[in-house]
């Protein structure tokens, strides 16, 4: 993957997929009641009931995109990640700083590094092995978000960050300054992409890849953003 990301082009099993989970997610959000950010996203892990194969509403997952990955034994129930006009508005008790962070930087992030505690300090507690996204609609008013080539810096600093320490012992391991530090150089040295793409087409982006969300374009009329997301977890070895 150049860049450390792939889109790839239209396939009609993938659009399949994606017409099936669309309707399955609107019924979702008609119950929904867990929206953030003044409820302008719907976070949505582990939302749709898509099948262990990874079929929903009996579509089968299929397409290209498959053979470029490891596929897992079971898929994990997909994220529905959903974005509604506004994005991102303040929560109640959202620090000034997050909330700044998350519309002038996307809320940058590497995902499996899940914050503890109210420090919030950084810790190895999912490690994924590949991330992938399907459009569910076809809306460009808050993309996805990546740092070209920001996983080989990533990946470098985690190396040094996990080096001589035991894998039974690395979701131990407090890894928030090195995070935040090569986050930072990362903003400095890589170009930041806003990546569109519609039903039928796959985002698929290495594990290691800074990634986050772009505000909502007030200048796009549309009620919503859908892309579904498959994080499958791997052992802790095969993380680097």
């Amino acid at each position: 993957m150049v860049g450390g990301y792939r889109v790839f082009d239209c396939d009609v099993a993938v659009a399949a997929w994606a017409q099936s989970a669309r309707a399955v997610a609107l019924d979702i959000l008609k119950s929904d009641e867990e929206r953030r950010h003044g409820r302008t996203w719907f976070v949505g892990v582990d939302a749709l009931p898509n099948k262990a194969d990874g079929s929903i509403s009996g579509v089968p997952l299929a397409g290209a995109w498959l053979d470029h990955v490891a596929r897992p034994r079971n898929w994990h129930a997909a994220q529905l990640s959903v974005v509604f006009p506004g994005y991102p508005r303040q929560d109640p008790g959202e620090s000034d700083a997050a909330h700044r962070f998350r519309r002038n930087r996307d809320a940058a992030h590497v995902d499996g590094l899940l914050p503890v505690g109210a420090a919030r300090r950084r810790f190895l507690l999912e490690p994924h092995g590949f991330i992938a996204g399907l459009p569910l609609n076809d809306v460009a008013a808050s993309p996805l978000v990546v740092w070209k080539d920001s996983h080989l810096m990533m990946r470098n600093a985690f190396t040094r960050a996990f080096a001589g320490i035991a894998r039974s012992k690395w979701a131990s391991q407090d890894v928030t300054e090195i995070y935040q530090e090569t986050r930072r150089q990362c903003f400095d040295t890589c170009a930041r992409v806003e990546i569109q793409a519609k039903p039928g087409q796959v985002i698929l982006l290495d594990r290691h890849l800074l990634h986050g969300v772009a505000p909502w374009d007030p200048a796009i009329d549309a009620d919503m953003r859908m892309i579904a997301y498959f994080r499958p977890q791997i052992a802790a070895e095969g993380w680097l």
